[in-house]
């Protein structure tokens, strides 16, 4: 008997396939006497008799199981939600690369019946937290899966900035911005950026300089338990910006200081028995595959 008895549905809404894929889910669950949650726009998406629905906040609360349809940053986006709630995800990919939503419409009735089954890994990912401060006031706030990034805004500009790391100084730099990455992340902006990938299971983050006006200034890889922090030095006729995961947005000005520290309580992922982050590296960055041999 299946541990999961109430099971959150979460979908993008207007993506291409996913309220099919969430009828779908829906369906299976049901036949399997199962209580289906959706959030008020998930919900929506639905034919037939409404679910039960809760507000999306609430929906990792009242849920043994949350099942997310999209793209990765369908995934992004609850992230924050359904950590704080303690409660496992399984991603069904809608969109295109899926490191974190990697099951596919076709396999969702095979992997959802292991899963329930209790045929399954689970794994733990931390993010990151901020605070944008001036004179020891915190100003601004914001969590991150993936990655916070210190950038111009909206003009191609470089930026001045100092930085301490467990208030030890580091260096100052000129550069288009500075990303503080998780290993989750290290597969995205911080890629993009010359970052390395780090595997899911290490206590790590990346600072990544973007376009750095020295090149003697390198990714750098410390340990997640340290607080980051950036003064913003001053700039010229632009006011910088913080991003969590590329989504929330607030400025920074000169004299500012950017802290990130690892945050409390972490997304529980839950993946296919077979799941191998190395095959999935493989297949979404296009690695080579094993070397034909003479005698295979």
């Amino acid at each position: 008997m299946s541990a999961f008895k109430r099971i959150g549905l979460i979908g993008r809404a207007g993506h291409v396939g996913v309220a099919e894929t969430l009828s779908h889910l829906r369906g299976i669950l049901e036949a399997r006497g199962l209580q289906v949650l959706c959030d008020d726009l998930s919900a929506a998406m639905l034919s037939g008799p409404r679910p039960h629905s809760v507000p999306r906040a609430e929906l990792g609360a009242q849920a043994d199981l949350v099942i997310v349809v999209g793209g990765d940053g369908s995934m992004l986006g609850v992230a924050q939600l359904l950590a704080s709630h303690n409660v496992p995800v399984l991603g069904v990919n809608r969109g295109r690369l899926g490191f974190l939503t990697d099951i596919m419409p076709h396999e969702i009735e095979t992997r959802l019946t292991d899963v329930l089954a209790g045929r399954y890994t689970e794994e733990s990912r931390f993010l990151i937290e901020c605070e944008v401060q001036r004179k020891g006031v915190v100003l601004s706030t914001g969590s991150a899966l993936n990655d916070v990034v210190l950038h111009p805004g909206t003009a191609a500009r470089m930026l001045e900035f100092e930085l301490f790391i467990n208030d030890q100084f580091v260096n100052s730099q000129q550069s288009d911005g500075l990303i503080v990455a998780t290993p989750t992340g290290s597969t995205a902006y911080s890629l993009s950026a010359g970052g390395p990938i780090m595997h899911p299971s290490l206590n790590a983050l990346v600072l990544v300089p973007m376009y750095p006006h020295s090149l003697s200034s390198r990714p750098l890889v410390i340990n997640a338990d340290s607080t980051i922090r950036v003064l913003v030095g001053k700039q010229r006729s632009i006011v910088p910006h913080v991003s969590c995961d590329g989504a929330t947005g607030f400025p920074a000005h000169p004299g500012d200081e950017l802290i990130v520290r690892k945050k409390q309580g972490t997304l529980r992922l839950i993946h296919p028995l077979d799941h191998n982050y190395y095959e999935t590296c493989r297949s979404k960055l296009g690695w080579g595959n094993r070397l034909v041999r003479a005698d295979d």
